[in-house]
């Protein structure tokens, strides 16, 4: 099943705020790359804190029949990355989100505020 992205980033988010996810930022990348539309960015405290977003992202967009994403980093949890395609998302612990900084390599696309309006 296929579902609009902003729903797929408004489950995102609540699904890492439920899990204590902390500077969550929602970037809009689709007017400045073709690689997705959306990247969700947030931070964990630890490892298994990383691991624990990661599973109920996977599990909130699961339930509501979105395909199993890609994913890159569940081993390590420095850097989880989720690719549902249209939506990308990114869950750092603190130091590898200061080192690569994804909020100002992608300047120009457009920080999103939400709950968006979908």
């Amino acid at each position: 099943m296929t579902i609009n992205p902003q729903v797929m980033v408004q489950v995102t988010v609540e699904a890492a705020e439920e899990k204590k996810a902390t500077d969550i930022t929602v970037l809009n990348i689709g007017g400045v790359s073709i690689v997705a539309d959306y990247f969700v960015i947030c931070s964990s405290r630890s490892l298994v804190h990383a691991r624990a977003i990661a599973e109920e992202i996977v599990e909130r967009l699961g339930r509501r029949g979105v395909a199993r994403p890609r994913k890159e980093g569940f081993r390590a949890g420095r850097w989880i990355l989720l690719d549902y395609g249209t939506v990308v998302t990114h869950i750092f612990q603190e130091e590898e989100r200061r080192f690569y900084n994804l909020e100002h390599l992608w300047g120009d696309a457009e920080v999103v505020e939400y709950p968006l309006s979908v």
